[in-house]
C-alpha cells in the first residue's frame, strides 16, 4: 500500500479527488493502475529510443550545430510537459469536455487555418503543419485528432434521435470532417485526414448511424481518397514504389525509406543486434526518430522487442473499449463513445505507422503514438489517455454509488 500512495503523490492523475469519501471506504482503485504503468512504460521506452536513433545525427550537416543528447532532451522536457498537461485534463469533469467540445473543435479549425498563413505556418520537409511557439511547435492537426473524438462523441448523443435519417443526422458531420480534411490536404497531411475519418465514422457507427447509409457514405470515402492518390502524380509513384520497393528505379526514390527499413527488420532478427548498435540510424534511415522508430526498435530489439510493443498498444486499445463499454452500460453513452474513440484514434495511428515501418502499408507521415519525438503529437496522446482514465474513474465512482 506504502508504493501505491508514493505514486499518488507523484501522480496528481492518480490521486483521488476529495468529495468522493466513499472511495476511501472502498478497497475498490481509484484509477486505472495497469493503464497508467502502460502508458508511461511507452513513453519512457520512446525516450530511450528516440535518444537511441538520433545519436548520430549531429554527424550530418542538417544538425551539425545539435549535441548528441538535444532530442532526449527535448522529448524528457516534452514528456514532463505532457505528464503536466494530463494531471490537468484529468481533473476536469467528463460533462464538462462535452460541454467545450464543439467549441474545442471549432478552435482547432481556426488553427488549422492559421498554418496554411504565410509567416505564422511553419514548413518542413515541403510541408506546412506547425505553428512555432518558440519552445515547441505546435501541430494542430495532432489536436484535431483528439477534438474530433470529443466533437463526434457529443454530436451523436445530441443527433441521436436523427442518426437514421441523412440530411439530419449525417450530412452535418460529413461536412464538418470534409472542411477538415479540405484543410489538412492543403498542408498536405493525408495520413492525419485518414485518422480524422476512421475516428469520425467510428463513432457514428457505434453510436447507431444508419447501416445503409453508413455503407455507402464509406465506399465515397475510398472512393475520393482513391481519386486523391490517382490524381497526384507524387503520392501515386510512392504507391507503385510500395508494390515494388527494392526496383532499381524505387530503391534509392520513393521507396528509400521502405527499403532501410525493412533492411532493419531483417538485420534485427529474433532479439536484435542490441540496443545502441543499429546500423540503418547511421544517415541510412531518415526520420529514424519519428516516423520510423519501430524499425529501430526491431533492428536492435528485434522481433521480441517489436512484439512487446504491440502488445503494450494493444492493452491500450483493449483497455480504452473496455472502459467505454463500461460507461455506456452507465448511461453515460459521451463518455463511452469517447473512450472508444480513443481507442480507435490510437489504434488506428499505430497500426498505420506500424503497417508503413513493416510494409504492410504505402509510406505515410504518422508518428507512433506515446513514443516518437514530438511535442504535440505526445501532449495530446498523454491528455487523451488522461481523459479515458477520467472516464474509468466516473465508471468506478458510478459503480460504488458514489458521485464524481
Amino acid at each position: 500500500m506504502e508504493w501505491r500512495q508514493s505514486l499518488q503523490k507523484f501522480l496528481p492523475f492518480a490521486a483521488p479527488e476529495p468529495q468522493t469519501q466513499l472511495v476511501n471506504r472502498s478497497r475498490m482503485m481509484t484509477y486505472d493502475e495497469p493503464l497508467v504503468w502502460v502508458t508511461l512504460i511507452l513513453m519512457l521506452f520512446g525516450m530511450v529510443m528516440v535518444y537511441s536513433a538520433s545519436i548520430a545525427l549531429p554527424d550530418s550537416p542538417k544538425y551539425a550545430n545539435y549535441k548528441n543528447t538535444h532530442f532526449l532532451i527535448r522529448q524528457g522536457l516534452f514528456v514532463l510537459l505532457s505528464v503536466m498537461a494530463a494531471a490537468f485534463a484529468f481533473r476536469v469533469r467528463i460533462e464538462t469536455w462535452q460541454k467545450v467540445a464543439p467549441y474545442l473543435f471549432v478552435a482547432t479549425l481556426i488553427l488549422l487555418v492559421m498554418v496554411l498563413i504565410p509567416f505564422i505556418g511553419k514548413g518542413v520537409n515541403g510541408a506546412k503543419r506547425w505553428i512555432s511557439l518558440k519552445v515547441i511547435n505546435l501541430q494542430p492537426s495532432e489536436l484535431m485528432k483528439l477534438f474530433m473524438v470529443l466533437y463526434a462523441a457529443d454530436y451523436t448523443v445530441r443527433k441521436q434521435q436523427y442518426m437514421h435519417k441523412l440530411t439530419k443526422g449525417f450530412l452535418p458531420m460529413l461536412a464538418a470532417v470534409g472542411l477538415v480534411g479540405l484543410l489538412l490536404l492543403l498542408e498536405p497531411d493525408l495520413g492525419a485526414f485518414g485518422v480524422i475519418v476512421c475516428i469520425a465514422m467510428g463513432i457514428l457507427f457505434l453510436g447507431g448511424i444508419n447501416g445503409v447509409w453508413f455503407g455507402g457514405i464509406a465506399a465515397t470515402l475510398v472512393g475520393i481518397f482513391t481519386m486523391v492518390i490517382l490524381l497526384s502524380p507524387w503520392r501515386r509513384e510512392r504507391i507503385f514504389a510500395y508494390l515494388s520497393p527494392f526496383d532499381d528505379d524505387h530503391a534509392l526514390g520513393k521507396a528509400y525509406q521502405l527499403t532501410h527499413s525493412l533492411i532493419a527488420f531483417g538485420r534485427g532478427e529474433l532479439f536484435g543486434v542490441g540496443l545502441g548498435a543499429s546500423v540503418e540510424k547511421l544517415h541510412y534511415l531518415p526520420e529514424a526518430h519519428t516516423d520510423f522508430l519501430l524499425a529501430v526498435i526491431g533492428e536492435e530489439l528485434g522481433f521480441v522487442g517489436v512484439l512487446t510493443v504491440i502488445l503494450l498498444f494493444y492493452f491500450l486499445v483493449k483497455r480504452a473499449f473496455e472502459i467505454g463499454r463500461q460507461a455506456i452500460a452507465l448511461d453515460q453513452t459521451f463518455a463511452g463513445l469517447t473512450a472508444k474513440g480513443i481507442g480507435l484514434w490510437i489504434g488506428v495511428q499505430t497500426f498505420i505507422n506500424m503497417g508503413v515501418n513493416l510494409g504492410l502499408l504505402p509510406t505515410k507521415g504518422l508518428t507512433l503514438p506515446l513514443m516518437s519525438y514530438g511535442g504535440s503529437g505526445v501532449m495530446i496522446n498523454c491528455v487523451g489517455l488522461a481523459i479515458l482514465l477520467r472516464i474509468d474513474y466516473e465508471n468506478r465512482v458510478m459503480m460504488r454509488g458514489g458521485r464524481t
